[in-house]
């Protein structure tokens, strides 16, 4: 630590010091209540210092149970949050860190990971079979949405900072889940961005492998049309996604009005200019 480091350990005074610096030997900027109580030894010592520390600006609350210290360096900053990736980690998972992948950073959070975003992301999205509600902390929203435990597949890990480490869909389940609620990505216009810019890097057989194991129509239709359309994977490919989709139709982008010209080969209507998907494929 550097000496204006230790200068502001001493005048928080000895039993709070002890408990931030035991925090960032473990690596533990984003911490609960019971990881304090059991570095203090107790509860009602760890309310106190916690309290002090809160009012010091040394430490924010993220909510209920759930703390954040704030680097030496910013001072007394008392509406810091730090990395949200991490604190949507920390409220989903809380101290159940031995669930392997109960959670996923997924949609615009995933699209913004995989470095395929074009416009600016103002929320953090997390899937979960967990039923929790939204919440917005230090002007951040984290939007949870649940998913069937059936759906935690296509996710990896990948480090966050130096020290962190999160889950997150991969590049083709990412893809995927944007087909199916486009609005959590931008809307469908981003979602095909997305095919777009990291055309080379899809694997269209793990596309389509995904796709089977989710089992919506409606991505069905909407992946072989993009994947044609972006020459992504081979015509086996694109056959073998129309061998799986049923007479009905469906919307391309499901939150546009039900308008264009119907495409019997993917049984999709065609709500979205043809120009402006070229346009796309063309950037």
């Amino acid at each position: 630590m550097h000496m204006k480091d230790n200068h502001l350990l001493k005048t928080i005074g000895p039993l709070a010091a002890h408990l931030v610096t035991t925090l960032y030997s473990r690596s533990r900027p984003i911490f609960h209540f019971q990881e304090a109580e059991e570095i203090m030894g107790g509860r009602a010592p760890t309310s106190k210092v916690l309290s002090q520390l809160i009012n010091n600006g040394v430490v924010t609350r993220l909510k209920p149970g759930t703390f954040c210290l704030v680097p030496f360096e910013l001072g007394f900053e008392r509406e810091y949050l730090g990395n949200p990736y991490i604190v949507a980690r920390e409220l989903v998972l809380g101290r159940q860190k031995s669930i392997k992948e109960g959670y996923y950073l997924s949609y615009g959070s995933a699209f913004n990971l995989h470095q395929m975003v074009t416009q600016p992301q103002f929320i953090v999205y997390i899937s979960s079979p967990r039923m929790m509600r939204s919440r917005t902390i230090q002007g951040t929203e984290f939007r949870f949405v649940r998913c069937k435990v059936d759906d935690l597949f296509g996710i990896t890990e990948i480090w966050i900072d130096k020290n962190e480490k999160v889950h997150v869909s991969d590049l083709e389940r990412t893809l995927l889940d944007g087909l199916k609620q486009p609005a959590y990505c931008g809307g469908f216009s981003e979602v095909a961005k997305g095919f777009s810019i990291r055309r080379e890097a899809i694997d269209p057989q793990k596309l389509i492998d995904y796709a089977i194991k989710l089992g919506v129509g409606a991505v069905n239709r909407r992946l072989g049309y993009l994947m044609e359309l972006y020459n992504i994977g081979s015509r086996i490919h694109w056959e073998f996604l129309q061998t799986t989709l049923t007479p009905t139709y469906q919307l391309l982008d499901p939150e546009l009005p039900a308008e264009g010209h119907h495409i019997a080969k993917w049984r999709i209507r065609l709500n979205i200019p043809h120009e402006e998907l070229l346009a796309i494929r063309g950037t």
